[in-house]
């Protein structure tokens, strides 16, 4: 009896003892969700952005660059979910990659990126192919977030829209043949609008994550047709999603993009 007697009193502490650690750690852990809560609430009613972009430190020369915008200041065309996924994970990933490839050549690691890109095979064999994907993924991902916006409803003006308007017979000819371009490209890989020093336009595909930087090309805007990219809203759908990204072009940024080119300062 006495022996049973203990075995309940044994019984009893150990259940107390899992309420207590059960208590705390939910206790903890929505301690830690008020605390994230309470980052996104100063930055809303701050006006900053830099809170929705995730970490972007990084240990090397090249920088994860923060979104300008709320990762669901594009919906309902691309998701809140997709955009932190795709800027905080993937992007970040690339970034990382990057400068773990080129953490023993200080003289590569300090060129701009696009001269990178252009001179890759002045990048030792060993590492090409990373500094390639991962480079090529850094300059393609820095200008998208760059050229995207919440929806506003204008479109392209000036000088931008009359080159337009010239090398596609207008907004809706340029719509079609870059989502028809978009939607040819087999697995993963970007449709581009290229612009030359003379403000001549030109549409080019890449597979993965090559672009138009690496034959001396500049680029104006493109579209990421990853599966990453839309496929979590999307799935399979690539189509809607090419129409639909047309509704988050930020025209202001094209403009200065298109501007930049002209004057030969267009980078990446």
């Amino acid at each position: 009896m006495i022996a049973l007697y203990i075995f309940r009193q044994c019984l009893k502490l150990r259940s107390a003892k899992e309420m207590f650690l059960m208590t705390n750690l939910d206790r903890r852990s929505f301690l830690k969700a008020a605390r994230a809560a309470s980052v996104v609430v100063a930055a809303s009613s701050s006006g900053a952005v830099r809170a929705f972009a995730g970490d972007t430190s990084t240990d090397g020369p090249f920088k994860l660059p923060p979104l300008p915008y709320a990762y669901g200041a594009l919906e309902p065309n691309i998701d809140a979910q997709t955009m932190q996924l795709h800027h905080d994970k993937h992007h970040a990933a690339y970034v990382k990659n990057l400068n773990a490839a080129l953490k023993d050549h200080s003289q590569l690691a300090s060129r701009p990126l696009e001269e990178l890109l252009v001179k890759l095979n002045d990048v030792p064999e060993e590492i090409r192919m990373t500094v390639r994907n991962n480079g090529g993924g850094h300059a393609n991902h820095s200008m998208f977030w760059e050229i995207m916006g919440p929806p506003s409803g204008t479109g392209p003006d000036g000088e931008l829209k009359a080159a337009i308007d010239k090398d596609f017979g207008g907004l809706d000819g340029l719509q079609a043949k870059f989502n028809a371009a978009g939607g040819k490209v087999f697995g993963s890989g970007w449709v581009f609008v290229t612009v030359d020093k003379d403000g001549k336009l030109a549409l080019v595909s890449k597979p993965n994550q090559d672009t138009p930087l690496m034959e001396g090309g500049r680029v104006l805007m493109g579209n990421d047709v990853w599966e990453h990219a839309y496929y979590l809203k999307y799935q399979n759908k690539r189509a809607e999603y090419l129409k639909a990204w047309w509704n988050v072009v930020n025209w202001k940024a094209v403009g200065d993009r298109y501007a930049a080119a002209k004057a030969g300062k267009l980078a990446i």
